[in-house]
């Protein structure tokens, strides 16, 4: 039985220039960062012994013959593609919901591939674990979808990603001595807003607006190494909240899917609060949002937002991992 643990995301700038309609002719990169909470994917060969070969777990329970009968899309492209033979078994959990902002159909897809490795006793490189991930959901799948949440979720940690032609990417970490991250992560709370969306569906209209937003998209792009420099030198910490609140206007005018009234009015209470800024992470449409305040300030926000959850985290380095092994007579 094999157990893998992949972490969610936050995504802080340059969302949007992760697709390749926009990164194979301008370059890309986001600065985001994984978080200590997790989806978990359980898998192992299934006995002989049942009606059913497959057996899948998630929010549905399928119990199938063929891997062509499973309804799951990712789960049945990854088997599909990784050429399956044997009857298997996979139970889903997550910490936080799915399609709320936080890259989890990536953290499965990824935790599932890296599952599937070690049942046959390979280890996959975080590289691996990405460029698979990616080619399951854009390739296969046809997810209108970036490449940052696949790559955030294998590496883990604080990272500049950037994208080039021919759907390259390299990962940078983000050096940030620990007096300064452990201000940075006591500036940022995470509410849910209760919306949840398909991020494709959202995605799709801003890919298709991508030529007409080259201003836009070039701001985003630049705001990437801003951040970078804020976290990595002697600058006031603030400004990163001040950058959040410019970045956050600009992403909204890509299309008028990304935000909603509902949406502006939760930012506004924020930021009367007292937050120096924020955004609604992933595609739009709602899900979680992220909000810089001074902790000094965080009892107004909370105040001002007692109607949502607040959610606690913590940043985490490791990515994808397996977290438990037992041979059971791996094939």
């Amino acid at each position: 039985m094999i157990i893998s643990r992949t972490p969610f995301r936050i995504s802080f700038f340059g969302g949007g220039t992760d697709y390749p309609v926009w990164f194979e002719e301008n370059g890309g990169a986001v600065l985001s960062t994984t978080i200590d909470k997790y989806c978990y994917i359980t898998c192992r060969y299934l006995p002989q012994f049942f009606e059913h070969k497959h057996r899948i777990v998630y929010s549905k329970v399928e119990n199938v013959k063929k891997i062509s009968e499973i309804k799951h899309p990712a789960v049945r492209a990854i088997l599909t593609k990784m050429r399956i033979k044997d009857g298997i078994e996979i139970h889903h959990d997550g910490d936080l919901p799915a399609r709320s902002g936080l890259g989890s159909s990536s953290s499965f897809t990824v935790g599932l591939i890296n599952a599937i490795y070690a049942l046959r006793g390979k280890m996959a490189t975080k590289y691996d674990l990405a460029k698979e991930a990616i080619v399951i959901e854009r390739g296969v799948l046809r997810e209108n979808v970036g490449s940052q949440d696949q790559v955030a979720a294998a590496y883990g940690g604080l990272n500049k990603i950037s994208f080039g032609r021919n759907n390259r990417f390299s990962v940078e970490p983000v050096i940030v001595n620990h007096s300064k991250k452990k201000l940075f992560q006591d500036h940022l709370m995470l509410f849910f807003t209760g919306f949840s969306r398909t991020a494709s569906k959202i995605a799709k209209k801003q890919i298709i607006a991508t030529p007409t937003k080259v201003r836009e998209l070039s701001a985003m792009y630049e705001m990437v190494d801003e951040a970078k420099d804020i976290l990595t030198s002697n600058s006031d910490i603030n400004g990163f909240g001040e950058l959040l609140n410019r970045s956050w206007q600009l992403k909204k005018s890509l299309t008028d899917k990304i935000s909603n009234n509902d949406l502006d009015s939760i930012y506004s209470d924020a930021l009367g609060a007292g937050a120096t800024g924020g955004k609604l992470l992933g595609a739009g449409g709602g899900g979680f949002m992220l909000f810089f305040v001074k902790p000094g300030k965080q009892r107004n926000v909370r105040k001002a937002l007692r109607g949502l959850l607040e959610v606690k985290f913590g940043f985490e380095n490791a990515g994808s991992q397996i977290i438990f092994c037992q041979d059971e007579g791996m094939r």
